[in-house]
């Protein structure tokens, strides 16, 4: 058995729409190897810390056995202090600032990658939220892009992080232009190693082991703890493949982890076709998985009714 004290220690970055807390229940339960997972953003507003669906994402009932960090969206201090007191309530220690949503109408508002335009009421937020930190017990950790327009802008946001007491500063080493394409700015995390003072956790661009390896090749270190969000919704078995428990995908395992999510979502959405975009959107990243099924997967997308849908997968998953 392996020493759990010598496992890498993997955290599951948030994917909207698709790590629900049903998707989170259900890797919890097949696969374990993740030590912290974490929520899509909760976006706080006027009167409205959090919302009912983002209360059911979070509540401690959907949660059991999970190590779960909520992670908040906003440019404003106090909503951004009233959601954490609300979560604070529900029995958390830790939440999460998203800085580094890339989404255009995200960024329009001046949240997510949007708020690192402007260091200067970044700073006065950061000041807000750590002194409400401070009273209330409650951890902050922030996930971050480089900056907005030029990774240039990583060297005055790291002097801003280091003047507050963050538990974790999680770094996707792109900027917000970068967008999810392109090659990951290696050069700047590799600054982020040697100056940036709270404990530091590395994000982006590993889909396989190899990708890790890489990474670690260029630091001249394995980067631990790290985020994996894309690469491990598309293959579910990266991190145990990652810890060396396991060498290569298992399929039977996957079908074990569709079904449960199907079966799952059938409890609480309906009808049939809302449950199918559900299932949709995780199999546009599971797809990769499968060679020669490019006719079953163009039916799959079509289908309206559990039936149609349901003969597809298994024509998916036989393997003869």
């Amino acid at each position: 058995m392996e020493d759990q004290k010598d496992l890498m220690k993997i955290y599951f970055a948030p994917l909207e729409g698709v790590t629900t807390y049903i998707f989170r229940n259900a890797y919890s339960e097949i696969y374990g190897h993740v030590d912290k997972y974490f929520t899509p953003f909760i976006t706080p507003a006027e009167k409205c810390p959090i919302t009912p669906r983002e209360r059911k994402e979070i509540t401690p009932e959907n949660n059991k056995g999970i190590n779960l960090v909520p992670q908040i969206l906003t440019c404003r201090s106090d909503h951004f202090i009233e959601s954490a007191r609300e979560i604070r309530a529900m029995g958390y220690e830790e939440v999460n600032l998203n800085l580094g949503c890339p989404s255009g109408t995200v960024c329009a508002k001046g949240k997510g990658a949007g708020f690192l335009k402007d260091t200067s009421a970044l700073q006065s937020f950061l000041d807000d939220i750590f002194s409400y930190s401070e009273s209330d017990g409650m951890k902050i950790s922030i996930k971050t892009r480089l900056g907005f327009s030029d990774p240039e802008e990583f060297y005055a946001l790291t002097d801003i992080f280091n003047a507050f007491p963050l538990s974790e500063l999680i770094v996707h080493p792109r900027i917000r232009t970068d967008f999810y394409k392109g090659e990951i700015r290696k050069e700047y995390y590799a600054y982020a190693l040697e100056h940036v003072k709270c404990p530091l956790v590395y994000n982006g661009n590993i889909f396989s082991v190899k990708d890790y390896e890489e990474v670690s090749g260029t630091f001249g270190s394995t980067p631990d703890p790290v985020m994996l969000g894309r690469g491990l919704v598309s293959d579910p078995d990266l991190s145990g493949k990652l810890n060396g428990s396991s060498s290569e995908t298992d399929l039977q395992k996957l079908k074990r982890l569709h079904d449960t999510i199907y079966h799952e979502y059938q409890k609480v959405i309906s009808p049939d076709i809302n449950v199918l975009f559900k299932m949709r959107e995780l199999w546009t990243y599971w797809q990769v998985l499968f060679d020669g099924k490019e006719r079953d997967f163009k039916r799959l997308f079509k289908a309206k009714k559990y039936p149609e849908y349901e003969e597809t997968v298994s024509r998916i998953f036989l393997t003869e």
